[in-house]
């Protein structure tokens, strides 16, 4: 008895390992079943949820949902095989004799009008626009200043006042200042200094008579 019992108990535990390694596997097998079902589920959901969305999308917008296409089975024949079509090929077909159509008689064309000429319109004329008058240029502009004081004045004292009299021409001292230049190299005006400053005066014109006896003076010559 003693050695029977011996291999009966090691074929004992051999079984109980085996089945200890199957149920684990088991555990192991339900656990990403179950995951995977869970993850399937959670799919189905969401396709289920879009689905849903697509469909009110859908009856917003009026458009209608196409119908399944029927299923139509084959015909089975006697022999259970499928029908062959016929292969005969039609006959070619007799061209219908074509009745001659009948003329109709052609429509008398009314004689055309000559076209008439239309009357050519007045070309309109644009009232013409008033020419604006020339604006005086910084040396009559400086010369008329002159001629109107009574005392010599600077080149700053004459831009000040054209700058106040004319502000769209914006004047300015330099300019000015060699306009004046210009002038007495020009005998148009003089200058003179005090101190430091220098002021300008218009040069008289010569009068008539003298400019008429410096022309006859020019022409006997």
């Amino acid at each position: 008895m003693p050695e029977t019992a011996g291999p009966v108990t090691e074929l004992a535990s051999q079984y109980v390992s085996q089945v200890t390694k199957d149920l684990e596997q088991n555990v192991k097998e339900q656990e990403r079943v179950t995951a995977e079902i869970a993850a399937l589920q959670e799919r189905l959901a969401a396709l289920q949820h879009d689905h849903a969305i697509l469909l009110n999308m859908q009856q917003a917008l009026g458009i209608a949902a196409p119908a399944p296409a029927p299923v139509v089975p084959a015909p089975r024949g006697k022999s259970g095989g499928a029908r062959r079509p016929d292969t005969k090929k039609p006959g070619p077909k007799k061209p219908a004799a074509k009745k001659p159509a009948a003329r109709k008689p052609a429509a008398k064309k009314a004689p055309a009008k000559p076209a008439q000429p239309e009357p050519a319109q007045p070309a309109q004329q644009q009232p013409a626009q008033p020419s604006q008058p020339a604006q005086p240029t910084l040396v009559e502009l400086v010369r008329r200043y002159l001629t109107e004081q009574n005392e010599p004045r600077s080149a700053a004292e004459v831009a000040e006042a054209l700058g106040r009299t004319y502000p769209e021409r914006a004047v300015q001292t330099k300019v000015v200042r060699t306009t004046l230049e210009n002038l007495v190299a020009r005998n148009g005006a003089h200058r003179s200094k005090q101190g430091s400053s220098v002021f300008y005066t218009v040069a008289a014109e010569p009068a008539p008579e003298t400019a008429e006896k410096a022309e006859g003076a020019d022409t006997a010559e």
